[in-house]
């Protein structure tokens, strides 16, 4: 039996949108405010894709930072897994679209769809074809444009999302040599599918224009299980993750940006300082799939990440699903 490969992040990179969307743009038409806002999410602000601009054009332009760090081209590529909840179309896979727009005419390419896990999906699918040998270099995604299925009428939901992309290059790790994989989780539970859904769009209840008007294509939440959920899967995955290491060998953090305050209360039942933990909610609210890669770029690019270290990455969204990653850096 052949060896398992390991293997590392080669390179990572993040795209956020131009249009910055403070939280005074829901005073224009909602009985909220600024402060009621913040209070209740951590979130001043977040950023909206352009009309123009679709799910795959957010995720070339994250996947084009990360091959440059990555320092390789798109052709050297062999997969793309690109996690999303918000394709360019039902057919054909937003996957299928950035391996065209990119040029990576030697990549197989294909989605995953596990909402706000979406990218340790992608992130653990690609781990699992380089360590199986099926692959040698592969593209995770994570990716949203959420902007178009909030209903801006529900106050509760519209002024948590927002849009964005982050990717990884993944690589044997004796080629990169930074970011190895140590360990991987992925888990669901599909009895609380109604705390964060789409009611219609799907082939159980298509698109009509009774459907479209009741706004059921819009993003649904209970705010209260989602709460109790995330802030018990958060902690409990990272205790799992770290469970055989020291502590001290922690640099970083890197959770899903779904609310402040689930964050902070993971961190009080972890009895963890905010030090360790890389939090940017505030600048570009929840992201979904992309939460994660972008704060991934965030925290390489701004040195937060000590050489040698532990790593731990861990989301939960829809589904329910939830994932995590430890990696050494």
């Amino acid at each position: 039996m052949a060896s398992r490969v390991r293997v590392g992040i080669a390179g990572t990179g993040a795209y956020l949108p131009d249009r910055v969307v403070p939280n005074s743009y829901f005073e224009e038409f909602l009985d909220t405010s600024d402060e009621w806002i913040v209070q209740r999410t951590g979130i001043h602000q977040r950023r909206f894709a352009a009309p123009d601009q679709a799910t795959s054009d957010l995720s070339v332009h994250a996947a084009e930072q990360a091959l440059e760090a990555a320092g390789i081209g798109a052709e050297d590529l062999d997969l793309i897994v690109l996690g999303t909840l918000t394709p360019d179309y039902l057919l054909p896979s937003t996957a299928c679209l950035v391996q065209k727009k990119l040029g990576a005419t030697n990549a197989g390419a294909f989605d995953v769809n596990a909402a706000c896990t979406g990218f340790l999906t992608a992130l653990h699918t690609a781990e699992a074809f380089i360590a199986a040998g099926r692959a040698r270099r592969v593209l995770a995604i994570g990716a949203e444009t959420l902007s178009r299925f909030i209903d801006e009428k529900e106050r509760g939901s519209c002024i948590l999302f927002g849009d964005g992309a982050g990717a990884a290059v993944l690589a044997p790790h004796d080629e990169c040599g930074q970011g190895e994989i140590l360990r991987t989780k992925l888990g669901a539970d599909g009895s609380g599918y109604e705390f964060i859904h789409m009611s219609a769009g799907g082939s159980k209840r298509p698109a009509t224009h009774e459907t479209v008007e009741a706004g059921e294509h819009f993003i649904r939440l209970k705010g209260r299980e989602v709460y109790r959920f995330a802030v018990k899967y958060m902690s409990s995955l990272i205790e799992e993750m770290m469970e055989t290491h020291d502590p001290e060998e922690l640099s970083l953090v890197v959770p899903h940006q779904v609310n402040e305050r689930i964050i902070q209360a993971a961190l009080e039942r972890l009895g963890m300082s905010d030090e360790k933990v890389l939090i940017n909610i505030h600048k570009y609210a929840n992201t979904s799939a992309a939460t994660v890669p972008i704060a991934l770029d965030e925290a390489r690019r701004e040195g937060r990440i000590e050489k040698d270290k532990l790593v731990v990455l861990v989301a939960f969204g829809a589904g329910l699903t939830w994932g995590a990653s430890l990696l050494r850096w």
